[in-house]
C-alpha cells in the first residue's frame, strides 16, 4: 500500500516545481495527446527521452517515483498476456499446444505496455512536483471560461483534488487495517483467487465506513469555516505566469504537433 505515489507532494525548488500549475495540466494533457497520437516504437522513444529529461529537472528521488510504478505492474502483465495470446497475426513465435503467440501480438503487447508506463510517469511527475492547492486553483481557473454554459468549475476542481489529496490517506488506514485484522488471525495471503478476494471483505468493510466518516468530518470542518463555494473567493497567492511557462508550454506544444506531423 505504501508503494502508491499518486496523491503525494514533494516540495522542491526545481524547473518543474516552479512552473505554473495551469501550464502543467495543459502541457500534460498535450503530451497524453502526443502518447495516444505516436504510431511508432521511434516516436515513443521520442517522449521518453523528453519525459526523462523533465524527471531530471524535477530533482525528485528516483527510488520514489519508481515506487509508484508498482501499483500499475499487474495491469501491465494483463496487458502483455491479453495481446500475446489473443492478437494474430504475423508469424508464430511460440506455441503452448492450441495457444499461440504471433508476431502482432507481441508488437502490440509491447506498444500498449510503453504507452502505459510514460502515461503514469508524466502524470506522477506532475502530482509531485505540484501541491493540491496549487492544482485545485490551476483546474478551477482552466474551468472558468465554461462557467458560462452551467458548468461548475469550482466544485469539479474541488472534487477532484479531495479525490486526489485522500489517496494516500486511504492508504495508509487499509494498511493499519490491514495489520490489525492480521493481528486477529485474519489471512490475506494464502488459498486461491476466490478465497482471497473473500478474505479482503474484513478490510474493505472498515475501510469504507472510515471513508465515509471522514468525509462527513470533512463537510462538517467546511461548513465550520463557511465555505460557500467558489463565489467571491479570494486567494492569497495568485497564479502568475512567467516566461518561462510560455517556453515549456511551447516545447511541449512543438513536440506533440512534431508527432503528428511526421507521424511517428
Amino acid at each position: 500500500m505504501r508503494s502508491i505515489t499518486i496523491g503525494h507532494y514533494l516540495p522542491g525548488e526545481s524547473f518543474l516545481h516552479l512552473l505554473d500549475p495551469r501550464i502543467k495540466i495543459i502541457c500534460l494533457l498535450m503530451l497524453i495527446a502526443a502518447l495516444f497520437l505516436a504510431k511508432t516504437f521511434f516516436g515513443f522513444f521520442i517522449l521518453g527521452l523528453f519525459i526523462l529529461g523533465a524527471f531530471i529537472l524535477s530533482r525528485l528521488p528516483f527510488p520514489y517515483v519508481i515506487r509508484g510504478l508498482k501499483p500499475i505492474v499487474y495491469i501491465v502483465l494483463f496487458t502483455i498476456i491479453l495481446h500475446f495470446f489473443f492478437t494474430k497475426g504475423g508469424q508464430v513465435l511460440l506455441r503452448l499446444g492450441p495457444v499461440t503467440v504471433e508476431e502482432a501480438g507481441v508488437y502490440l503487447g509491447t506498444f500498449m505496455t510503453l504507452r502505459l508506463l510514460l502515461l503514469v510517469i508524466a502524470t506522477l511527475l506532475i502530482t509531485l512536483t505540484t501541491s493540491p492547492i496549487s492544482l485545485t486553483d490551476g483546474i478551477e481557473q482552466l474551468l472558468r471560461p465554461f462557467r458560462k454554459i452551467g458548468v461548475p468549475g469550482h466544485e469539479i476542481a474541488m472534487m477532484m483534488t479531495i479525490a486526489l489529496r485522500f489517496i494516500p490517506t486511504l492508504m495508509d488506514e487499509s494498511d493499519k487495517i490491514r495489520k490489525a485484522q492480521m493481528a486477529r488471525g485474519a489471512d490475506f495471503d494464502s488459498g486461491n483467487v476466490f478465497r482471497r478476494a473473500q478474505s479482503l471483505i474484513p478490510l474493505l468493510v472498515p475501510l469504507f465506513v472510515s471513508a465515509f466518516r471522514r468525509a462527513d468530518e470533512l463537510a462538517v470542518a467546511m461548513e465550520a469555516r463557511c465555505y460557500r463555494g467558489g463565489e467571491n473567493r479570494s486567494r492569497m497567492r495568485e497564479l502568475k505566469t512567467t516566461l518561462l511557462d510560455y517556453c515549456a508550454l511551447a516545447v511541449v506544444a512543438a513536440l506533440m504537433v512534431g508527432i503528428v506531423i511526421t507521424g511517428i
